[in-house]
């Protein structure tokens, strides 16, 4: 874990003082302040990683000093605290670009896992910075658009891998971007002057694909009136990506595993073994443990498969991503159509950001394609994103955000617990939390267990 720098600014003596000496107990440098003016002049002086300040001081409150703060330095994260209940603070401080925010009473358990999720992300971040020194950056960068911390450990993953030719397992949703990520570790790679071979593998039928990846010599069945060479052939030297792989039958399962081993293949109709050189990238959205399992999928091969599995997270769960995948597709398509957009409204951004997203990315982009090219205004507005609900969602923008996510999150939580029968080390891997926060989740939302 990375230790961070953090100054505490508050007024309020005994919870300044409750607050860093509970941080220095677990391990993090600490500075003090009891005014925001104080603070700017220490932030000045000193490296600091994150600011938690309280927003109501004498002098500027906790708004300005994160807006000067951010003058400073942008990569200092700001911690807001409020009073409990006083949700339009936190919200405005979140759009000026707090890290986060605590209410009032402090809850230290809260706290603690606040700042590991930071002290994660900025180790993500220092480890990224170096791994990509030695990558071809514009590969990763220019393709996958991103701010959250969930897509940060996606892109260091992506970096971490691209130089070997280990075979790599992407899961996720449809939508998510999977192909993107296979070509983002293809293009980073050695490989990336030699061929990338994108497989559909639930699109070809199931008699084809012997011929289809090994490929078949002139009259090995008929109609084959001239030699054909398979994606394995093609993607020599290169990435032979293998889409929806859980859709590859059974009965070709078993030859997929034995070219894979022996890095050899033969042409149907030849008896000739032909040497291949490809790196095998898989992918698929569907559950496909439970598929080997239930036997309708080579354990075997699966391992050979999945020897560095990469999972990329649903859009719902990294929703710090949305407002810059907006603007990226509104500026792509944009340009594709000839028009030009002043902005998004911010009741159609808040309107984005609490959808559900089931179609992931590609429907995100689906739905501001169509917005660019039928929007009537100067502006993309609410009328013109074409989710389900649209003006229910619209006209319930003051029910608060935070309330729903939190409702969101106690039922997920509830059904891994039952899932798991109530064992929480494995709802916690479930769920892709330690144990440790699956506890403090409990506690706060009063669960039986």
């Amino acid at each position: 874990m990375t230790s961070l720098s953090i100054l505490v600014i508050d007024d309020d003596q005994s919870q300044r003082e409750v607050l860093s000496g509970f941080m220095k107990k677990k391990g993090y440098n600490i500075f003090t302040s009891d005014s925001g003016e104080d603070g700017l002049k220490i932030i000045k002086k000193n490296y600091v990683d994150l600011v938690i300040t309280d927003f109501k001081m004498p002098g500027i409150n906790g708004l300005e000093v994160l807006q000067k703060v951010k003058d400073i330095n942008p990569e200092i994260a700001v911690m807001i605290i409020t009073a409990f209940g006083t949700i339009k603070d936190s919200v405005q401080a979140m759009k000026n670009g707090a890290w986060d925010y605590l209410s009032k009473p402090i809850d230290l358990d809260e706290l603690e896992f606040k700042l590991e999720k930071l002290s994660n992300y900025k180790k993500l971040l220092k480890e990224n910075e170096s791994l990509r020194s030695r990558l071809a950056e514009e590969s990763i960068e220019s393709d996958i658009v991103y701010k959250s911390s969930e897509m940060e450990e996606v892109i260091n993953m992506i970096a971490r891998v691209s130089q070997s030719n280990a075979s790599v397992f992407i899961m996720g949703e449809s939508g998510t971007g999977k192909e993107m990520v296979a070509r983002a570790i293809h293009g980073s790679s050695p490989r990336s002057q030699n061929p990338f071979v994108p497989v559909n593998c639930a699109a070809i039928p199931e008699t084809l694909f012997e011929s289809e990846f090994f490929g078949h010599e002139k009259g090995a069945f008929t109609g084959s009136q001239k030699m054909h060479k398979g994606h394995f052939e093609i993607s020599d030297g290169g990435t032979l990506f293998l889409d929806e792989v859980a859709d590859i039958p059974l009965n070709f399962q078993v030859k997929l595993l034995r070219a894979l081993q022996e890095k050899e293949f033969q042409r149907l109709g030849s008896s000739q073994r032909i040497k291949a050189d490809i790196r095998i990238i898989s992918a698929t959205n569907q559950d496909i443990k439970d598929k080997v399992k239930n036997d309708q999928f080579r354990s075997d091969l699966f391992f050979r498969l999945n020897v560095i599995p990469i999972t990329i997270p649903p859009l719902r769960e990294r929703k710090d991503d949305i407002p810059l995948l907006v603007n990226h597709f509104i500026e792509k398509y944009s340009r594709q159509n000839g028009v030009q957009f002043d902005h998004i409204t911010t009741k159609a951004m808040d309107n984005l950001m609490r959808y559900s997203f089931p179609g992931n990315v590609r429907e995100l982009e689906n739905l501001i394609e169509r917005a660019v090219i039928l929007c009537r205004n100067s502006h993309i507005s609410c009328e013109d994103i074409a989710l389900k609900n649209t003006q229910e969602l619209c006209d319930n923008i003051d029910q608060g955000l935070e309330a729903r996510v939190a409702n969101l999150e106690k039922k997920m939580i509830i059904k891994a617990l039952e899932k798991s029968n109530y064992v929480k080390t494995e709802a916690a891997a479930k769920l892709k939390i330690s144990e440790r926060v699956i506890r403090y989740k409990i506690k706060k939302y009063n669960i039986e267990t």
